[in-house]
């Protein structure tokens, strides 16, 4: 099978020291809204990706069980809502609302159903599904190690399902999480990277990351070698999330909200739920920046240590080392914590990442202007961020003149 090169962006890391968590300062057109002709035959209004992703948790309420899922359109800027029912008042609703409608064959529930099928017939390490509401399917994914009996049990499991319920494709890498041993935050000879700073429960200054780099070390500092700075509080793995709770050890430190990019930070102002086809950007500790696409919602991972449910599905690479690092939005939406997949940013491949509403609301913390800032004067205490690691050097490591699909320009300041 051919693998096509994901198109990527890169941001060197500064190396040593200790830097704060950032954010690109790109924000997206705002959305027009307005609409003169009659609801039935109302064209869609464009949207900004976050405005959609509300617009869907509104739709899916409204529609019930005609509701079959929902993506962005990056390159129209418009809400696609997928319904199951010919019923003309329900596309009038949601045309209404602002979104293209198409009619599709399969439910939510049938989808459901399909997956957990998947999860009694199909769990074998390195595998993943998770549901493409672009094809009203399931997209089951194999990697490379999936091979003779296991790949033929796959196989059936994914024809007993059905004619257009799903599709199966093999992966050329192997299914792992993305630890490693080198720079950025470490603990217990691993590497990983944080992914945002928070505010715990109590008011307590932490950081969110990957729950494998949780469970493999109780401390972690920011230098190799260097004394520890935060002690896991809270960590999931394998199960129902990839995340940890890191508090800092010092109840002074500094914590801003930001996710630095090199010589660029910007404040992220909240977490959002992510939405399939929403354009979105990597940070981490080995790679630097890289962007690409939400693939799918809800997804299921069989790693070699054991199946992790609920993650986020995208094209955009990782490697060894990235673990934990922040998933977020041109205009600083904090979406996900990188979990594993396959591949790496020379090939490309599948990442999945920990959705960081669910862990929020998981371990009781906070995130948004002002996490973990604490009085007493600790000026010169400040929080762990991704970019506190070694990213190489070269071209491949600067910020490299783009466009998004919403046309605005990518460049970097200095």
């Amino acid at each position: 099978m051919s693998h096509q090169r994901i198109p990527k962006r890169k941001a060197a890391i500064a190396a040593g020291g200790v830097v704060a968590l950032g954010a690109a300062a790109i924000l997206l057109p705002n959305a027009n809204a307005s609409q003169d002709a009659a609801p039935e035959q109302a064209a869609p209004r464009t949207l900004k990706a976050q405005d959609a992703s509300d617009l869907a948790s509104q739709l899916a309420g409204a529609l019930g069980d005609a509701f079959a899922g929902s993506y962005y359109d990056a390159d129209s800027r418009h809400l696609v809502v997928n319904v199951t029912e010919d019923d003309h008042q329900l596309v009038v609703q949601a045309r209404s609302a602002g979104a293209a409608v198409r009619e599709v064959d399969n439910s939510t529930a049938e989808l459901t159903s399909a997956a957990r099928t998947l999860k009694s017939e199909a769990t074998v390490p390195g595998t993943s599904w998770a549901v493409d509401p672009r094809t009203n399917k399931i997209l089951v994914t194999a990697d490379s190690t999936v091979t003779g009996a296991r790949w033929d049990q796959v196989e059936s499991a994914v024809e007993r399902l059905g004619d257009g319920m799903a599709t199966l494709k093999k992966s050329a890498g192997t299914f792992t999480t993305f630890l490693s041993g080198g720079d950025a935050i470490f603990g217990g000879g691993a590497r990983c990277s944080a992914g945002f700073n928070v505010t715990a429960g109590d008011g307590a200054p932490a950081f969110l990351t990957a729950g494998h780099c949780g469970v493999a070390a109780a401390q972690w500092s920011d230098a190799q070698g260097g004394a520890p700075v935060g002690t896991v509080d809270q960590a999931v793995f394998p199960g129902a999330g990839d995340f940890a709770l890191v508090r800092y050890d010092d109840p002074a430190t500094q914590a801003p909200s930001e996710v630095d990019l090199g010589d660029q930070t910007v404040p992220i102002g909240q977490a959002a739920e992510a939405t399939v086809g929403q354009q979105v950007f990597r940070m981490g500790s080995t790679t630097g920046l890289s962007d690409g696409q939400v693939l799918g919602l809800d997804a299921t991972v069989n790693y070699p240590e054991g199946t992790v449910t609920g993650l986020i599905q995208t094209n955009v690479c990782a490697e060894p080392g990235d673990s934990g690092g922040s998933l977020f939005t041109q205009d600083g939406l904090a979406i996900g914590l990188t979990s594993g997949g396959s591949g790496d940013c020379a090939i490309g491949g599948e990442t999945f990442f920990q959705p960081v509403t669910t862990a929020l609301a998981a371990v009781g913390a906070t995130l948004g202007a002002g996490a973990g800032e604490q009085g007493g004067g600790a000026g010169d205490a400040s929080g762990i961020g991704d970019g506190s690691g070694d990213a190489g050097s070269g071209s491949d490591d600067q910020w490299q003149d783009g466009h998004q699909a919403d046309g605005s320009a990518l460049t970097r300041t200095h």
